[in-house]
């Protein structure tokens, strides 16, 4: 069976190219713009897969930055009406169809008020678009499974190229171009050891931190919508205070340990989930103890984790298949999703 979610993964690379390829000017004015501006609060709005792209932003630009991001609860604006101040205000969008109304509306409330708003979204005619003050085209092209990958590696690299931007950094810039070609490598990555030891269970920890952590959402996202697994992503330091009660004796971990501060807690905690007798998947670079899992090295150790999840894709696409599901039409799921 040959499915659009798993041709669409693959043609991720390209759709990296393609962006990578257009609005050069527009990104480093963007971000001379906040620079100059100084923003006093940044908010992401998204949904879904663009929420975890979202905080991927707002990782990197607390980590390389220093400044605090907030996610928006959209049902603030939608529903209970605040009247959110939107002086120094920055709002940054995230969507692949950019008709879903809870960010269309507080990305509109935040134009109209005197907020700078960027709306990153594969429709570039889309509501979303039209409601922001800057547009940027993901050009990730026609993404038809219900279950996004290329939009969403489209949305990282976005977020890579805002943070490069805003901090005029030519050595992130430059890891940024070369991505193409990685993520190329990435998607041939063989992680299909993996299918033996998830295709039979109903329940699974993904465990990730810091700039892996996004990804790691993704990816329990993609086990709850292509598979029917009860996944759940946990920072290795929160599983700690609580969630780790669950784990016994052949309970399934998938462990994202991409280079960076956070790995040695992450290589730490496979091992010690190993002894207890779970059964540990590691998506590691080559050669790190235990990593049965490889992930690609980029040339920024922050991008690391958009290799990973192009590697991540086919496996879960795989799987989806060895269970008898179809991952481009998810039960009761559509592909655009409006919510209020």
């Amino acid at each position: 069976m040959n499915t659009l979610m798993l041709a669409e993964a693959r043609e991720a690379p390209q759709a990296v190219a393609d962006q990578l390829a257009h609005n050069t000017d527009k990104y480093l004015a963007f971000g001379a713009l906040l620079r100059q501006q100084n923003p006093a609060a940044v908010l992401t709005v998204a949904r879904g897969s663009s929420d975890h792209a979202a905080q991927f932003l707002a990782y990197l630009v607390r980590a390389r930055m220093g400044r605090l991001v907030t996610s928006l609860p959209m049902s603030l604006i939608t529903l209970y009406h605040s009247q959110i101040v939107c002086e120094g205000l920055v709002s940054l969008a995230f969507s692949q169809s950019g008709q879903s109304p809870d960010l269309v509306e507080p990305t509109r409330f935040f134009s109209e008020g005197g907020a700078v708003t960027a709306a990153f979204v594969n429709k570039a005619d889309s509501p979303l678009a039209q409601a922001a003050q800057w547009v940027f085209p993901l050009h990730a092209g026609a993404e038809v499974s219900v279950a996004a990958t290329k939009s969403y590696i489209a949305q990282l690299v976005a977020a890579a190229r805002v943070v490069a931007a805003w901090q005029g950094d030519q050595e992130l810039q430059s890891a940024v171009s070369e991505l193409p070609n990685v993520l190329a490598r990435a998607a041939a990555m063989d992680w299909s050891v993996a299918l033996d030891v998830l295709e039979g269970v109903d329940r699974l920890f993904v465990i990730g931190r810091g700039t892996g952590m996004p990804v790691a959402l993704e990816a329990a996202l993609k086990f709850k919508e292509t598979c029917g697994i009860q996944a759940e992503a946990f920072s290795s330091a929160e599983v700690k205070h609580g969630p780790m009660a669950l784990i016994e004796e052949g309970y399934p971990l998938l462990v994202f340990a991409p280079r960076g501060p956070a790995q040695a807690g992450l290589l730490a905690l496979a091992e010690e989930m190993r002894l207890r007798g779970a059964k540990v998947l590691l998506a590691a670079p080559a050669g790190t103890p235990g990593a049965n899992l490889p992930v690609v090295e980029t040339a920024s150790v922050d991008l690391d984790p958009i290799s990973l999840i192009q590697s991540f894709y086919p496996l879960v696409e795989a799987l989806a298949r060895a269970r008898g599901r179809n991952p481009d039409e998810p039960r009761f799921l559509a592909k655009v999703t409006k919510t209020h």
